[in-house]
């Protein structure tokens, strides 16, 4: 891959991205909000996406307007048979995988397998998916997690009760979801590290930005309140795109850079102490294991070519 020229000083954003061309993106949740924000911004830059979507007719309207090489296929995250229908067609490399798709506290239901729907959308179904399509991914898998892994209170994975069944909070839940993805791309990385493989793992949370995936989240006063604060889906989609294209350790979080990471320009953030506790990081992926059926691949230490920076 090409190396991206020196861009003129300011904030990082899209126009930062190098030349993606010859290599393949996956975005989950690629039809609308960040997810189309990122796969516009890598399509412009050359890259071949797959807008991977639970409704390939509203993927299709929103391929339509994507500028560059782009491709519908269908992925239900809250189904397991989906997610193992669609990594089973996949036949060759895949560059990048953004697992970006995501559902924000919902009122208590359960998907299709049984698991509460945050927790079995935004972090069974990932986990599933980035194990099945690993043996073809060659340079990173992005997590988008949220701030919401730190709150409400102190977040934690209820492993005695992971569905929340009989105390079931929309907010909790989702913070559970979104801690999920951090201790996932935790223990991810330790085991990439330790095959000796080249591929990354690595996370991003947009800060506040206003997509459809708070229709389920507080008053009409509260979401007009959002609109004018929060920065758009564009702006909300820089941290993946951050994480997708640079040169970074793998495990890195990146978030914006702005005063309590609610909107700015992308760079390297903290986590809370929940999120980078290694044993339970270890324990969920166990747990994830024995409620998805999919266990860490097999992967091989082949060498990659230059990366993005």
């Amino acid at each position: 891959m090409t190396t991206a020229p020196s861009a003129a000083p300011g904030p990082w954003n899209t126009t930062d991205i190098p030349d993606q061309s010859g290599r393949t993106a996956v975005v989950t949740g690629g039809n609308s909000g960040i997810g189309i924000a990122t796969v516009e911004a890598l399509a412009a830059a050359g890259a071949h996406v797959v807008l991977a979507v639970r409704d390939p007719e509203r993927g299709e309207a929103a391929a339509m307007a994507v500028d560059g090489s782009v491709e519908v296929r269908r992925l239900d995250l809250a189904d397991l048979a989906s997610v193992r229908e669609f990594a089973a067609g996949w036949k060759g490399d895949l560059d990048l995988l953004v697992n970006n798709a995501g559902v924000m506290n919902t009122p208590e239901s359960h998907t299709k397998d049984g698991f509460e729907t945050q927790f079995g959308t935004n972090h069974l179904g990932h986990f599933a998916l980035t194990n099945l399509l690993l043996p073809h991914i060659t340079d990173r898998v992005v997590t988008v997690s949220s701030e919401a892994h730190k709150k409400p209170g102190t977040p934690r994975i209820h492993f005695d009760n992971l569905n929340h069944s009989g105390e079931y909070e929309p907010r909790k839940a989702y913070s559970q979801s979104k801690l999920a993805n951090l201790l996932f791309t935790l223990e991810l990385q330790r085991r990439l590290a330790a095959a000796h493989s080249p591929v990354r793992a690595l996370a991003a949370h947009p800060g506040w930005a206003v997509t459809n995936i708070q229709r389920h989240d507080g008053s009409a006063l509260s979401r007009a309140i959002m609109r004018v604060v929060a920065q758009d889906n564009r702006a909300g989609a820089l941290p993946s795109l951050y994480a997708a294209v640079r040169d970074l350790p793998g495990a890195s979080f990146v978030g914006p850079s702005g005063r309590g990471e609610v909107r700015g320009a992308p760079t390297l953030v903290g986590r809370s102490a929940a999120a980078s506790d290694p044993e339970t990081a270890r324990r969920l992926w166990a747990v994830s294991e024995e409620l998805t059926g999919v266990t860490f691949p097999q992967v091989t230490a082949t060498a990659l070519g230059p990366q993005a920076v």
